[in-house]
C-alpha cells in the first residue's frame, strides 16, 4: 500500500468510522426508537448516526456538544432540586 491509501484508510477510520461507533454504541445517544407521539420517524441515536454519516467529524462534534449541554442542563435540575 502507498502512502496516500494510508492517508485516505486513516481519514476514513478515525473521521467517519469512530465517530459513528462512539454514536451508535454510546448508552447516552438516546433511543433507538422515536419517542412517543413525535412526528419524525427516526429516534434520537438513527438521526445522530445520520448526521455523523453525513457530516463525519464535524456530525460527531455537533453531538458531542449537545451531550455536553444535555447534562450541563441535568446537573442544574439536580443541584436546584
Amino acid at each position: 500500500m502507498t502512502l496516500d491509501q494510508w492517508v485516505a484508510w486513516t481519514i476514513l477510520i478515525l473521521g467517519f468510522l469512530c465517530p459513528l461507533g462512539h454514536v451508535l454504541w454510546s448508552s447516552r445517544s438516546g433511543s433507538w426508537r422515536p419517542h412517543a407521539g413525535g412526528t419524525c420517524p427516526f429516534g434520537p441515536r438513527v438521526g445522530w448516526a445520520i448526521m455523523v454519516l453525513l457530516l463525519g467529524p464535524v456530525g460527531w462534534l455537533l453531538y458531542m456538544r449537545a451531550r455536553r449541554l444535555r447534562t450541563r442542563e441535568s446537573r442544574r435540575r439536580a443541584i436546584s432540586s
